[in-house]
């Protein structure tokens, strides 16, 4: 823990959220963790108190992203101030339901998807970026998704939102490196987690596995990063795809996917 005191991770609740707060405390960091759902939070806390990691303490703060407004951005602001921040970890994200046609999202799923991915990333670096230039030290994960690198049909906002992850993360750590700060983007291709429904496999680690060696990697220059080596290889074969290829490809799974979601959606109205 030689960066210092406090880790925060927003979407904590869950999946590589939770894998990650487990992680870091495991090298005795202390947390604060972010979500929306209080008794999941508390459920956390105690599962990291539970293991009696030495000089670990852990905070928590409830706040849903979605509905990330001036009040809810100045409470959470006031609610960090007190903590000695060097990690931050985020997390917190929304996909589609399944894929569709951008124009079969409602409203509420339109803006959802950019205040989940984009401004909670955007809002929570900017609450921590000065006190870690004050002590010229920080690091800050940025999660993204596989769907960021390529053309994603049907999952155009996601996919979207994703790459604008992936840019900020880029430039800020260009701005910030000789100031002592990592930013980095991380990419993880499937994870068994339940915004993915998928079940853990050689392609699809847990996400344990992912923080584990998502944890590793924090502080290497490298700002753009597949923390999974599976991940990493399924990338470089993809890279050397043509364009058309891999988006026709993943139309028609896309295209498979909505499918079945439609057939859901009918069931239940009916």
């Amino acid at each position: 823990t030689k960066l210092g005191k406090y880790a925060i991770i927003t979407g904590a609740t869950d999946g590589i959220g939770k894998a990650y707060a487990l992680a870091l405390a495991k090298k005795g960091m202390s947390i604060v963790l972010i979500s929306r759902t209080e008794a999941k939070l508390q459920a956390v806390k105690e599962e990291i108190d539970g293991k009696k990691f030495s000089g670990v303490d852990v905070k928590y703060v409830v706040c849903d992203y979605s509905n990330f407004d001036d009040k809810a951005k100045a409470r959470v602001k006031a609610e960090i101030a007190g903590f000695d921040v060097v990690v931050l970890i985020n997390n917190v994200g929304v996909s589609y339901r399944y894929p569709m046609y951008f124009h079969e999202l409602s409203d509420e799923e339109v803006s959802s998807l950019v205040e989940m991915n984009v401004n909670s990333t955007v809002w929570m670096t900017r609450f921590v970026l000065a006190g870690m230039v004050e002590k010229k030290k920080g690091a800050i994960v940025n999660i993204s998704s596989g769907s960021a690198m390529y053309t994603l049909p049907l999952l155009a906002e996601y996919s979207a939102a994703k790459s604008f992850i992936e840019k900020f993360t880029i430039a800020l750590h260009a701005e910030y490196k000789t100031k002592g700060i990592s930013v980095q983007c991380q990419i993880p291709f499937y994870v068994s987690t339940k915004l993915a429904k998928m079940r853990k496999s050689f392609t699809v680690p847990t996400p344990d596995a992912f923080a584990k060696l998502g944890v590793m990697c924090i502080g290497h220059d490298d700002p753009v990063i597949r923390p999974y080596w599976v991940h990493a290889v399924m990338g470089y074969v993809m890279d050397r795809l043509p364009t058309s290829v891999v988006a026709s490809v993943i139309m028609s799974m896309h295209q498979g996917i909505r499918k079945r979601g439609l057939k859901k959606d009918a069931m239940k109205s009916e």
